[in-house]
């Protein structure tokens, strides 16, 4: 029921049909006041300067857009630097760090899947869960960071950051409810709207490769993957951020007779452990210089 539920919002957000278009249309009441609430909580916050460089990477509309990967290759590219995130799906909650320079410091299950990526993936740079994104900051700072990325921060207005933002494409561009977006790209806050193709491009490599896959994956819109897949078996969706167990990966492999499953990074770090024939679809980006620069020019503001 609750799989069903999500594959209908995301439709209903991304690929509405008549009566989800609908639907939207008598709760755009609803979502004057959502978006006028938003607006006055952001004309209500103060930007404080933690006296250190902070990057956010996010989007405005619900649902995924290929944060982690960005923040990834951004982040790659600086010494001493942090990585701050909420930890969506984990099991814990307060304040963990994830990762010093050098050691994992905890499993899966209390980092969420999202900060164990970046935990695998850049092995020089500090990870850090808290829901209290300025706890996180705090924490980074003491530990010797001297940038610190967020992992989908735009609303978070009382930082003083830089903002860069993913254009998320889609046919129903109102606020919640009646639409994916949560907040609207304010006139009043400055921010850089990132393209795909265009300011950074994806990249997809295949890793340990077999004749018959059986795709699995619990990625929000996981139809964005549909670009980048050799030939599969199957394709088996789950909700964002489900916790795989080892038996239900087991009867794939069995009901479709496949070699192995061919999983995203997101996917794998649930279950590296389960021992499980895997090939990894490793999605990384690709990112315009200019980028970079603008990264580089807001460091040496004063």
């Amino acid at each position: 029921m609750k799989k069903s539920l999500v594959f209908w919002v995301e439709e209903y957000f991304y690929n509405p049909n008549f009566l989800q278009k609908l639907l939207s249309f008598l709760l755009l009441p609803l979502s004057w006041v959502y978006c006028l609430g938003m607006f006055i909580r952001f004309k209500s916050k103060t930007p404080v300067d933690f006296e250190i460089d902070i990057v956010s990477v996010g989007n405005l509309s619900v649902g995924g857009s290929g944060k982690t990967p960005l923040v990834t290759t951004l982040a790659s590219r600086y010494k001493d630097a942090a990585v701050v995130l909420r930890g969506y799906g984990r099991s814990s909650n307060g304040l963990y760090v994830v990762k010093d320079r050098d050691t994992v410091l905890c499993d899966v299950n209390i980092s969420g899947d999202e900060a164990m990526i970046y935990a695998h993936k850049l092995p020089n740079a500090i990870v850090i869960v808290s829901e209290d994104r300025p706890l996180g900051i705090q924490k980074a700072k003491e530990m010797g960071a001297k940038i610190v990325f967020l992992d989908d921060a735009y609303s978070k207005h009382d930082i003083k950051k830089l903002d860069l933002l993913i254009d998320v494409k889609t046919k129903n561009n109102r606020c919640l409810p009646s639409g994916a977006f949560r907040e609207r790209l304010w006139s009043y806050k400055e921010a850089i709207v990132l393209e795909d193709g265009k300011d950074f491009k994806r990249v997809v490599n295949l890793k340990n490769k077999s004749a018959k896959m059986s795709l699995v994956t619990a990625i929000a819109r996981p139809s964005r993957l549909d670009e980048f897949l050799p030939e599969v078996v199957s394709k088996n969706y789950f909700e964002d951020h489900h916790k795989f167990t080892k038996k239900e990966l087991e009867e794939i492999l069995k009901k479709d007779s496949s070699e192995s499953l061919l999983l995203t990074y997101k996917d794998f770090v649930k279950v590296e452990s389960f021992n499980l024939p895997i090939s990894l679809l490793d999605l990384d980006v690709q990112v315009d210089e200019k980028i970079f620069s603008r990264i580089d020019n807001y460091r040496g503001k004063d």
